[in-house]
């Protein structure tokens, strides 16, 4: 099994959720924590260990980004005007990667930083290699030319396991997506229950 592999699987399994609605989670079948002490009986959970489990929930579904990153989004979403959990969502789903997985060029979260990263992406007909790169209202995010004949990237178009939301404008035929806008926390289509408001709380106690 790959490294990104048993990392997805990973989270899923501590997570004891699948957190990205995948048919292949083990949590399917298997709905307790990793080890040998993963079936014991669940204690109650403080407020500060809801907090924390919400932040590496959220944190984790979008490839298990460092803290570092994370909490650097956080601080930006801080800083600007509005509902803060508003902002840390539509900055979690301006990154590029996000917008890559969101349009099905690819199957997962961490396949779409490695595909950002090897340089199959373009926004705005340029070629831009890194998966936190922010993406704007009105940006075309398109396959490199090159790339559209990949196997990930036709099977990825193909599966009926995702819908594009919304906030995204696909052809699918030339392999595009425009960014329309930031989205709202209920417009993104998670598979399992976020709660950025704790992760807010987290960051804020």
């Amino acid at each position: 099994m790959s490294k990104r592999h048993s990392a997805k699987y990973k989270i899923d399994r501590r997570m004891g959720e699948n957190i990205w609605g995948r048919p292949k989670s083990p949590v399917n079948t298997r709905q307790y924590g990793p080890g040998q002490h993963g079936q014991r009986r669940k204690q109650k959970v403080s407020d500060f260990g809801l907090q924390l489990r919400a932040k590496q929930k959220l944190k984790g579904y979008y490839g298990n980004l460092t803290e570092k990153q994370f909490s650097r989004t956080y601080e930006e979403a801080d800083r600007r005007k509005g509902n803060t959990s508003e902002n840390l969502i539509g900055l979690l789903e301006s990154r590029l990667d996000a917008i890559v997985y969101r349009a099905k060029f690819v199957p997962t979260v961490f396949a779409a930083r490695q595909f950002v990263n090897h340089g199959h992406v373009l926004v705005n007909g340029k070629r831009v290699n890194i998966a936190s790169y922010r993406v704007k209202a009105g940006d075309i995010v398109s396959v490199r030319e090159r790339s559209k004949n990949m196997a990930l990237v036709l099977e990825a178009l193909q599966s009926g396991e995702r819908d594009t939301p919304d906030y995204i404008e696909m052809d699918t035929k030339a392999m595009t997506a425009k960014f329309i806008r930031a989205p709202e926390f209920n417009e993104v289509p998670y598979p399992v229950k976020m709660e950025p408001n704790l992760v807010i709380e987290f960051y804020s106690s």
